[in-house]
């Protein structure tokens, strides 16, 4: 009876890893579904963001589905800045590790979309300054 008693605490850990587990699984396959529409796309814990034909789509991943979705036309971004840590960075000075920003300017607002790499938003951003100067 102690060692059943000793062992039920590591077996609800081993319950609770496994729920949290499914739950991270399911929130990637619905990005998976999610990011078909897009020719690029990126999963992160804060958010997801997909690039279509002109359009910019980004939102926040849970299991049931991508909230708090929200699209802009490439067309009405002004500027994209790259920020770490309140400030925006040189994408050509890249030796920062840690979480950043993607900052989008429109006439009306400045959006900020969160990524966990430095380097992934940089990525991103120069790869829209190059789209926006395009169009």
């Amino acid at each position: 009876m102690e060692k059943g008693l000793l062992w039920l605490p590591l077996l609800i850990v081993f319950f609770a890893l496994a729920w949290a587990g499914r739950r991270e699984f399911q929130k990637i396959e619905v990005y998976r579904l999610w990011s078909h529409s897009f020719s690029n796309a990126k999963y992160d814990i804060y958010s997801v963001l997909g690039l279509g034909e002109g359009v910019l789509v980004w939102g926040k991943p849970t299991y049931r589905g991508i909230v708090e979705e929200k699209t802009i036309q490439l067309s009405q971004i002004t500027s994209v800045d790259l920020v770490f840590q309140g400030k925006v960075v040189n994408l050509s000075d890249l030796n920062l590790t840690g979480s950043a920003e993607l900052s989008l300017s429109t006439k009306d607002e400045i959006v900020v979309i969160p990524f966990t790499e430095i380097s992934l938003a940089a990525q991103w951003a120069k790869d829209l300054q190059k789209r926006i100067i395009e169009s």
